[in-house]
């Protein structure tokens, strides 16, 4: 990865990069625009870092918005106090019919302004600390052990994106939060029609229905009989003394849910594809466990499934790479585009598992920053470790052309991965 240094020498290489004034606007382009490599960012990306990093685009909505490709900029503008990420705001860029509609019904704290959104987030931030995502490692371990145990038993060819990457995802979530784990798919149904840009408002309210009403009978049942988890602990800490209302934990509930097991079962997914297809790789991760850590930061950063997750709005008038984004306009910050940038990553689509000095934007960056990422990172460790050394003979079921890629949705990843061994 770059420092100072070698960041200056290769911008002073590239003789298409300028930081000058961009040229005028071309006619805005059609986003999202799909990957044709599904292990990298879209090809695009860096034609519009180049020549026109703030980039104005039309949304499926119809709506008009920009799109943010360099590393500093995207930063710069995650971290600006005049950007908010309220779904309110008439010109939030939503990318689906439903989600603004929804969002502005249900109030996902990730789409909400401090202070409103400092104290949702303070009620979590105790669980996902570094030494509470720590002391969870022998319980994840154990559970996906026992998955990989469930699918190697059922016998191949298995999907795996539903036999593992959300059993895995899906279990831990529902252990930390506890709720039981008997239908780990009606999560992954309600995730895939609220996360999806083609559901409207009606199919998203009624699949976030189906979530809060399950959650609603167990913070019933908590508020009777405390646990230890944490339904029961923002039961008995917020919604009791009268901190928030039963609307808004389940809300806060339904977002850690559905952020919190997404964005994973497509690492996971993603992740072993990649594997799958570079055994070379595959077999450097056999041969020195120890390089896991950095292997997963290096394909949280290479694979950026959260892409275009950070919907935000101009607050104000707000100048980056020589254009202003004017108050009240939607920006969407590119994380594929940041985590690809040749200025901050040397050789961006090169995945090398040996870098120490990986400051990618896979989790986003500044306040609204992802505050489960230990958590993710602790169950890609421990599902691909898992996965690499107890099946050593994985591979694709069928033709690789068959993989089922996810376009469509919130979260970029996989719909359907066949495998054997």
């Amino acid at each position: 990865m770059n420092n100072t240094e070698t960041s200056t020498a290769s911008h002073a290489s590239d003789p298409l990069r300028t930081d000058a004034v961009p040229a005028p606007a071309a006619p805005p382009l059609d986003f999202p625009i799909q990957r044709g490599c599904p292990f990298a960012a879209p090809a695009e990306y860096a034609t519009l870092r180049t020549h026109d990093p703030v980039a104005r685009v039309t949304l499926p909505t119809k709506k008009e918005a920009w799109v943010v490709t360099r590393y500093d900029d995207v930063r710069e503008l995650l971290s600006d106090p005049r950007v908010s990420a309220d779904i309110r705001r008439p010109n939030f860029p939503a990318l689906g019919e439903g989600e603004q509609e929804a969002g502005a019904r249900f109030r996902p704290f990730i789409r909400t302004d401090a202070p409103e959104h400092i104290k949702y987030r303070r009620m979590l931030l105790p669980v996902f600390t570094v030494r509470r995502v720590r002391a969870m490692r022998p319980a994840v371990r154990a559970r996906v052990n026992e998955i990989l145990d469930d699918m190697l038993a059922a016998g191949g060819p298995v999907d795996f994106v539903s036999a593992y990457a959300n059993a895995v995802s899906t279990s831990v979530i529902c252990e930390l939060l506890g709720i039981p784990r008997e239908n780990l798919e009606f999560f992954r149904d309600v995730t895939r029609i609220s996360g999806s840009r083609n559901s409207t408002a009606e199919q998203v309210s009624e699949a976030l229905g189906g979530l809060f009403g399950l959650l609603a009978e167990l913070v019933g049942r908590r508020r009777e009989e405390p646990r230890d988890d944490l339904i029961s602990k923002l039961v008995t800490e917020h919604l009791v003394p009268g901190h928030v209302t039963m609307d808004q934990l389940l809300s806060t509930l339904g977002i850690t849910i559905n952020a919190g097991r997404e964005t994973t079962t497509s690492m996971i997914a993603l992740s072993t594809l990649l594997l799958l297809d570079r055994p070379e790789l595959m077999e450097e991760l056999r041969r020195d466990p120890s390089l896991m850590p950095a292997a997963v930061d290096e394909l949280l950063r290479v694979l950026s499934v959260a892409d275009s997750i950070p919907l935000r709005v101009a607050a104000e008038d707000i100048d980056l790479s020589g254009r202003t984004i004017p108050a009240d306009d939607g920006v969407i910050a590119l994380l594929a585009g940041a985590n690809h940038d040749p200025e901050q990553f040397d050789e961006p689509e090169r995945v090398d598992f040996h870098c120490t000095d990986n400051h990618h934007v896979a989790f986003g960056y500044g306040v609204h920053q992802c505050i489960g990422q230990h958590l993710a990172r602790l169950e890609l460790e421990v599902a691909l470790e898992t996965l690499i050394r107890r099946v050593p003979t994985l591979r694709v079921a069928g033709d690789r052309e068959d993989v089922v890629i996810k376009h469509d949705s919130a979260t970029f990843g996989l719909e359907e991965l066949r495998v054997t061994w």
